[in-house]
Protein backbone atom coordinates (compact mmCIF):
# COMPACT_ATOMS: atom_id res chain seq x y z
CA UNK A 1 0.00 0.00 0.00
CA UNK A 2 2.54 2.41 0.40
CA UNK A 3 4.34 1.81 -2.67
CA UNK A 4 1.24 2.39 -3.83
CA UNK A 5 0.87 5.78 -2.53
CA UNK A 6 4.48 6.68 -3.48
CA UNK A 7 3.68 5.97 -6.93
CA UNK A 8 0.60 8.27 -6.67
CA UNK A 9 2.30 11.08 -5.21
CA UNK A 10 4.79 10.72 -7.62
CA UNK A 11 2.58 10.83 -10.72
CA UNK A 12 0.51 13.42 -8.92
CA UNK A 13 3.39 15.58 -8.70
CA UNK A 14 4.77 15.50 -11.56
CA UNK A 15 1.72 16.48 -12.83
CA UNK A 16 0.98 19.18 -11.41
CA UNK A 17 4.58 20.15 -12.07
CA UNK A 18 4.22 19.68 -15.75
CA UNK A 19 1.31 21.86 -15.74
CA UNK A 20 3.46 24.47 -13.39
CA UNK A 21 6.61 24.28 -15.08
CA UNK A 22 8.14 27.47 -13.19
CA UNK A 23 7.89 25.26 -10.19
CA UNK A 24 10.20 22.37 -11.59
CA UNK A 25 13.56 24.04 -10.52
CA UNK A 26 12.40 25.09 -6.97
CA UNK A 27 14.56 23.06 -4.10
CA UNK A 28 12.15 22.02 -1.64
CA UNK A 29 11.25 19.25 0.84
CA UNK A 30 7.65 18.67 1.42
CA UNK A 31 6.12 16.49 4.21
CA UNK A 32 3.09 14.37 3.07
CA UNK A 33 0.12 13.50 5.89
CA UNK A 34 -2.24 11.50 4.60
CA UNK A 35 -4.84 10.32 7.16
CA UNK A 36 -6.94 7.13 6.87
CA UNK A 37 -9.04 5.51 8.83
CA UNK A 38 -7.10 5.14 12.29
CA UNK A 39 -4.16 5.16 10.34
CA UNK A 40 -1.81 8.13 9.30
CA UNK A 41 1.11 7.87 6.56
CA UNK A 42 3.71 9.77 6.30
CA UNK A 43 5.96 10.81 3.12
CA UNK A 44 8.87 12.69 2.18
CA UNK A 45 8.72 14.55 -1.34
CA UNK A 46 11.92 16.14 -2.15
CA UNK A 47 12.19 18.71 -5.21
CA UNK A 48 13.67 19.00 -7.69
CA UNK A 49 14.62 15.72 -7.43
CA UNK A 50 10.87 14.21 -7.67
CA UNK A 51 12.18 11.56 -4.64
CA UNK A 52 9.57 10.18 -2.69
CA UNK A 53 9.56 7.89 0.58
CA UNK A 54 8.18 6.84 3.27
CA UNK A 55 9.54 8.65 6.30
CA UNK A 56 8.03 11.56 8.68
CA UNK A 57 10.34 14.03 6.55
CA UNK A 58 11.62 16.24 9.57
CA UNK A 59 13.72 18.51 7.50
CA UNK A 60 10.30 19.37 5.43
CA UNK A 61 10.34 23.25 4.99
CA UNK A 62 6.47 22.86 3.71
CA UNK A 63 3.83 19.91 5.52
CA UNK A 64 0.35 18.91 3.24
CA UNK A 65 -2.09 16.71 4.84
CA UNK A 66 -5.39 15.62 3.73
CA UNK A 67 -7.59 12.23 3.63
CA UNK A 68 -6.27 9.41 2.33
CA UNK A 69 -9.27 8.94 0.78
CA UNK A 70 -9.71 12.49 -0.68
CA UNK A 71 -6.10 12.29 -1.50
CA UNK A 72 -6.73 8.91 -3.82
CA UNK A 73 -9.56 10.84 -5.81
CA UNK A 74 -7.31 14.03 -6.34
CA UNK A 75 -4.60 11.89 -7.90
CA UNK A 76 -7.11 10.04 -10.50
CA UNK A 77 -6.96 12.89 -12.36
CA UNK A 78 -6.78 16.48 -10.85
CA UNK A 79 -5.94 19.32 -12.24
CA UNK A 80 -4.45 22.56 -10.85
CA UNK A 81 -8.03 24.02 -10.44
CA UNK A 82 -8.57 21.36 -8.76
CA UNK A 83 -5.70 21.58 -6.22
CA UNK A 84 -6.46 25.43 -5.71
CA UNK A 85 -10.26 24.57 -4.91
CA UNK A 86 -9.23 21.72 -1.96
CA UNK A 87 -6.20 24.13 -0.60
CA UNK A 88 -9.04 27.20 -0.38
CA UNK A 89 -11.93 24.68 0.58
CA UNK A 90 -9.70 23.12 3.62
CA UNK A 91 -9.78 19.24 1.69
CA UNK A 92 -5.92 19.88 1.88
CA UNK A 93 -4.11 21.95 4.39
CA UNK A 94 -0.50 23.25 3.57
CA UNK A 95 1.76 24.55 6.74
CA UNK A 96 5.24 25.98 6.41
CA UNK A 97 7.05 29.22 6.13
CA UNK A 98 4.56 31.98 4.69
CA UNK A 99 7.23 33.16 2.44
CA UNK A 100 7.25 29.59 0.61
CA UNK A 101 3.42 29.60 1.02
CA UNK A 102 3.14 32.73 -0.55
CA UNK A 103 6.00 32.47 -3.65
CA UNK A 104 3.82 28.74 -4.75
CA UNK A 105 0.58 30.25 -4.45
CA UNK A 106 1.69 33.46 -6.38
CA UNK A 107 3.53 31.06 -9.30
CA UNK A 108 0.64 29.05 -9.62
CA UNK A 109 -2.28 32.49 -9.62
CA UNK A 110 0.51 33.93 -12.37
CA UNK A 111 0.25 29.72 -14.05
CA UNK A 112 -3.48 29.51 -13.92
CA UNK A 113 -3.83 33.34 -15.67
CA UNK A 114 -1.71 32.14 -18.43
CA UNK A 115 -3.57 29.27 -19.19
CA UNK A 116 -7.03 31.58 -19.39
CA UNK A 117 -5.46 34.04 -21.39
CA UNK A 118 -4.42 31.28 -23.57
CA UNK A 119 -7.96 29.61 -23.75
CA UNK A 120 -9.37 32.74 -24.41
CA UNK A 121 -7.16 33.17 -27.56
CA UNK A 122 -7.89 30.03 -28.82
CA UNK A 123 -11.68 30.26 -28.86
Amino acid sequence: MADDARTLIEKTVARFLDEVPALKPMKLVVGIELRGRGDVQHFRLKLPELEVRKDVAADAQIRVEMPRAFFNEMAKDARLADWREAFMYGQAKATGPTQYLQLIERVVEKQDERNRARRARQH
